[in-house]
Formats: C-alpha cells, structure tokens, sequence
C-alpha cells in the first residue's frame, strides 16, 4: 500500500526539498534538505577535503553556503507563491570545520509580508556550534511553481 501523497503545507516543504537537490550548486555538496515544520529547515552534509583552503579546514564559502541555504528555507518555507531572495547575511565563524558530518540548522525570526528576517547555525559531529548567520530575505517576482524541480504535487 503507498503512503498518501502530501497536502497543504507538507506539500510544500516536499517541493522546496525537492527544489534544494534540483539546484546545479547542490550537485556539488553531499547535502539534504529537511523542512520538519514551518519556520523550521534542517540541512545535512558532509564536509569533504574538496572544500579545504591552505590550512586544511573548510573555506568560509562552505560555511555561508549552507547556513544561508537553512536560513533561506526556514523562511520560503512560510511562502507558497514566490521564491525568496538573499539580501543581506551576516557570519559568525567561531570554530574550524575540519572534514565529516555537519548539520546547517535555519529558523525564522520575523517577517510574514515582503521581508523575513532568519537565522541559522552550523553544529559538528561532536554537537558544537562551530558558525552562526542572520539573513535578510525578501519577496521577488519568481513564481516557485514556475521552477524546475519545485513539485507541489
């Protein structure tokens, strides 16, 4: 027996989970992205050595990556119609992210109309917040339903 499709905001979480691995950029990153609630995103990924700079741990390119990523679908995951856009982030880097598993976790913080305000932090396989981020995110003109790999089924 196959389990019910979706509805309503579930559906949505699903299409934005879907949306995150459709993207070219996350081909490059073993990563997945986890919307358990609205407000709420989770995304697991690995830190390879690929993503090094000369001193042996990861670039700064890897932390904003991913917690802008979180930060972004925590607060698209309170919108259906359009896709958010990054207008400002701020970065926090306190520890070394040396290589292995490491969770982005993003919540939103205010906003419901054109700007959202959302934070996200970086925790290591240890469970140390090695990075935290605050992102301002607004509304553009890019309907979710009209993107590739969006499926609201």
């Amino acid at each position: 027996m196959t389990p019910p499709e979706p509805t309503g905001a579930q559906a949505h979480f699903r299409a934005l989970e879907a949306l995150y691995a459709a993207a070219p950029i996350n081909q490059l990153f073993e990563s997945a992205l986890e919307i358990p609630e609205p407000g709420v995103a989770r995304i697991r990924f690995q830190v390879d050595p690929c993503f090094f700079h000369a001193a042996g741990a990861a670039h700064g390119t890897t932390y904003f990556k991913m917690l802008d990523d979180a930060a972004f679908y925590a607060a698209n995951s309170l919108i259906t119609d359009r896709f958010l856009l990054t207008t400002q982030f701020n970065l926090l880097l306190t520890k070394p992210l040396s290589e292995g598993p490491v969770v982005a976790e993003g919540r939103w913080v205010s906003g419901q109309r054109r700007v959202f305000v959302a934070e996200a932090r970086l925790v290591d396989a240890t469970g140390e917040e090695v990075a935290r981020g605050t992102g301002t995110f607004m509304r553009s003109r890019i309907a979710l339903a009209a993107l590739p790999g969006y499926r609201s089924e």
